[in-house]
């Protein structure tokens, strides 16, 4: 089979500046890495041993084994079923937030897949929270009709918290200084949340009420409160 197209993926990710700030800042090198929607692997080429990709395409894994690429086949919202360890040091999703249909139900189950401390990097188109600069063309791609979850720089920041994340940062990572790149933020159409998982989040105790269908049963077992909305 010819990969041709496949291979020519991988240069522009290992030149790219934004992605190596990315991985030199926060040390994915040498990180054992979940990567979500991996493509044919063009990012984990430079994420430390023991990565897993996961696609839902079959042609992206046949070629991760060509290549000898982890890359495995799975549904990412249905992350829990795949069978897959549960010692990972970070966890990358880059352009895939946006197309998940429970967002939240995804955010809660990768907690179940990772070291306690473990990073979250979430590679997100954003709506600016200045009108005007929808008018240019880099910034439409935040309304493109395959997107069913449309974020601004807070409501993203607020989803990844609520579900027993602390977020470190939202940022472009397009400058070197953290105080230029998080001012440039607000001009980016696309950022990168960074959150480190909460190993003590816990709902509240209102919320907790609310939910006695058995529906909720998985998402309340993830940190320990199935006993608690009795």
């Amino acid at each position: 089979m010819d990969f041709s197209e496949a291979d020519a993926r991988f240069a522009p990710v290992k030149r790219s500046r934004v992605f190596n700030r990315i991985c030199d800042t926060l040390a994915l090198r040498e990180k054992k890495v979940l990567d979500l929607g991996c493509g044919y692997g063009e990012y984990m080429q430079l994420f430390g041993g023991g990565s897993v990709g996961i696609t839902t395409t079959p042609h992206e894994v046949e070629y991760g084994t060509a290549r000898g690429i982890d890359i495995r086949l799975g549904n990412v919202e249905r992350i829990d079923e795949l069978g897959l360890p549960r010692d990972f040091d970070a966890i990358w999703a880059n352009n895939l937030f946006e197309h998940l249909l429970s967002p939240h139900s995804f955010l809660m189950k990768l907690k179940t897949l990772t070291k306690p401390e473990a990073l979250l990097i979430l590679g997100v188109p954003v709506v600016p929270v200045i009108p005007a600069l929808m008018q240019l063309p880099k910034f439409r791609g935040a309304l493109a009709h395959a997107h069913i979850n449309f974020f601004t720089r807070r409501s993203l920041r607020l989803t990844v918290e609520r579900a027993g994340w602390q977020v470190s940062a939202v940022r472009p990572f397009v400058a070197t200084s953290r105080t230029a790149d998080d001012a440039l933020g607000a001009f980016m159409p696309h950022l990168y949340t960074v959150a480190k998982n909460d190993a003590s989040f816990r709902y509240h105790d209102k919320k907790l009420k609310e939910w006695g269908d058995p529906l909720y049963a998985p998402l309340l077992s993830i940190t320990g409160q199935s006993e608690l909305r009795k």
